[in-house]
C-alpha cells in the first residue's frame, strides 16, 4: 500500500525529541499521584483518551501508547488523522496491522498532553486481558516518561508524576542511582551478572512491561550461557505471537553496590527476540519480578533512575512446577447457594401443580455468572501433561475449591507453591467432568 510502513516496537523514533507537546500537570503542586492495579508484576493505569476512561499497561519498553481490541473501542474514542501501518514486536508470527492516529487528548490522573500520537491493533486476537484477569486496553511508555518524573511505589501501588523543574530528590543513603542510556527512545541501564563464577557486564533494556524477572540473549563470546540446569517453557505473549524459550537461574545480579542471589532468568529463543537484537549492544531486558523489588525514582529529562529497597525485596524468586498457563475465558454460569434466602423449612422449597404434576423448585439457590479459566500453554512433559490435561481444558475447582473464588493471579499462584504440594483439578472437557491429579516438581535445583 501506498502509505504502509512497517513500525519495529522495538526500533522506532530516534532520539528523545519533544516535537509533539508534553504532558502537563495541570494543578498547583505539578505533581499527582495514581493508584494502580499491580497484576503478576505488572503496573495498570488509568488512561483517559479523547475522554474515554481506560486502562493501560505501564511499559518502558515501548515507544508510542498502542490501543489492543481497537474495533471494539472505535466508536467511542472517535480518533481521527489516522494512517494504515503495520506493527512488528516480540513473538514468532508476522507483522500486525493498525492505525496511526495523531491529535489524541490524553490525561493520567492529572498529568494532560492534548496531541498524542496513538496506535490501535485491529487483529483481536492481540489481547493482554484473558491473561491477566483484568481489563487491559493498550500500554503506554516513553511519552508519559519523557515529560515527568515518575515515582513508582510498588510496596505502595502507586505512582507520582511531577514536572522536572519542580521535582526535588531527597538524600537517601540507601538509594542506588545509575544513569540511563537511550537508544530509538527506550531505557537501557549498565549491570552485572555472574553466571559459571564470572562477572559479566551488560547492558539491558529495562522493561515494566514484562513480568519475568530477567531476559538475557545467548553470547558464547561473552559467557552468557544458559548451562545444563534449565527447561524449555512458553516466556511470554508479544505483539508478534508467543515467545518461547529456556529458563534457568543465575548466580548473581548486580544494580550498583545491590546484589540479588540465585535470580530467575529466561533465555528466549532467537527467531522470537531477532527485531530487538538489532541494538547490538543489548544483551537482553530487566522486567517486573525485579524491579518490584524496588521503589524508583524514574528520570528520563535527567537521565537517571534511582533505586531502593522495598518490602518485596527479600521475597524468593520461584516460578510455574505446573506446567499450566492460564488465561480468562469470558463467564459461565453456576449454581450458588443463595445466602439473601431465609434459612427456613417454607422459604426453601415451593411447588406448583401442572396438569396433574407437582413440580417442586428449589429456591435455595441461584444462577452466577462467574469468571471461567482456561488451559492456554502446557509445558510439554510437565506434571500437568503428564497427568493427562490439555489446552482448551476449563478449570471447574483447584483441591476441592471452585475456581471462581480466586483471582487469575491468585489461581496461578497455586503453582508456584513448593515441591511435593498435591494439586487436584476438576476440569471441563468437551461438555465432560474429569479429575486429574499431580505434585508440583523443581526442574532445575
Amino acid at each position: 500500500m501506498k502509505n504502509a510502513l512497517v513500525i519495529l516496537l522495538l526500533l522506532c523514533y530516534n532520539g528523545l525529541g519533544f516535537s509533539q507537546g508534553e504532558f502537563i500537570v495541570q494543578n498547583k503542586r505539578k505533581s499527582d499521584k495514581i493508584h494502580f492495579k499491580f497484576i503478576n508484576n505488572l503496573i495498570v493505569i488509568p488512561v483517559e483518551i479523547n475522554g474515554v476512561e481506560l486502562s493501560f499497561l505501564l511499559d518502558t519498553g515501548v515507544s508510542k501508547p498502542i490501543i489492543f481490541n481497537f474495533l471494539n473501542l472505535s466508536d467511542s474514542l472517535k480518533i481521527k488523522d489516522t494512517e494504515r501501518i503495520y506493527l512488528r514486536g516480540l513473538g514468532e508470527g508476522e507483522s500486525v496491522e493498525a492505525l496511526k492516529s495523531k491529535n489524541n487528548v490524553f490525561r493520567v490522573g492529572d498529568a494532560v498532553k492534548f496531541n498524542q500520537d496513538l496506535y490501535a491493533v485491529f487483529n483481536a486476537d492481540i489481547n493482554f486481558t484473558p491473561r491477566l484477569g483484568v481489563p487491559v486496553h493498550g500500554i503506554i511508555g516513553y511519552d508519559l516518561f519523557k515529560d515527568l518524573v515518575v515515582e513508582i511505589s510498588y510496596s505502595g501501588k502507586f505512582i507520582k508524576l511531577t514536572e522536572p523543574e519542580h521535582y526535588r530528590y531527597k538524600n537517601c543513603r540507601k538509594c542506588e542511582r545509575s544513569n540511563l542510556e537511550f537508544y530509538n527512545n527506550k531505557p537501557y541501564l549498565n549491570v552485572s551478572v555472574k553466571i559459571n563464577n564470572k562477572e559479566i557486564p551488560i547492558k539491558l533494556l529495562i522493561d515494566s512491561g514484562g513480568s519475568d524477572s530477567l531476559w538475557l540473549f545467548e553470547d558464547k563470546d561473552m559467557g552468557i550461557q544458559c548451562g545444563d540446569k534449565y527447561f524449555t517453557d512458553f516466556l511470554g505473549h508479544g505483539l508478534s505471537g508467543s515467545v518461547y524459550g529456556k529458563r534457568s537461574r543465575i548466580q548473581e545480579f548486580s544494580i550498583g553496590n545491590v546484589v540479588l542471589k540465585n535470580a530467575n532468568v529466561a533465555y528466549p529463543d532467537s527467531t522470537s527476540i531477532s527485531y530487538a537484537r538489532q541494538f547490538k549492544d543489548r544483551n537482553g531486558s530487566l522486567a517486573g519480578n525485579i524491579l518490584k523489588r524496588f521503589n524508583l525514582i524514574v528520570d528520563y529529562p535527567r537521565g537517571y533512575i534511582t533505586f531502593k529497597k522495598n518490602s518485596y525485596f527479600n521475597d524468593p524468586f520461584s516460578y510455574n512446577k505446573s506446567g499450566i498457563e492460564l488465561a480468562h475465558d469470558g463467564m459461565r454460569f453456576v449454581k450458588e447457594l443463595d445466602n439473601v434466602i431465609r434459612d427456613d423449612e417454607n422459604s426453601n422449597l415451593t411447588d406448583e401443580t401442572h396438569n396433574g404434576t407437582k413440580i417442586v423448585f428449589d429456591t435455595r439457590y441461584k444462577l452466577s455468572l462467574k469468571p471461567a479459566y482456561t488451559i492456554v500453554e502446557l509445558r510439554e512433559g510437565s506434571p500437568a501433561d503428564r497427568a493427562g490435561l490439555k489446552i482448551g481444558d476449563v478449570i471447574l475447582s483447584i483441591n476441592g475449591k471452585p475456581s471462581y473464588h480466586y483471582t487469575l493471579q491468585d489461581l496461578t499462584h497455586k503453582f508456584y507453591d513448593d515441591e511435593g504440594t498435591r494439586i487436584k483439578l476438576l476440569v471441563e472437557r468437551y461438555g465432560r467432568e474429569l479429575t486429574f491429579e499431580f505434585r508440583l516438581e523443581k526442574l532445575f535445583e
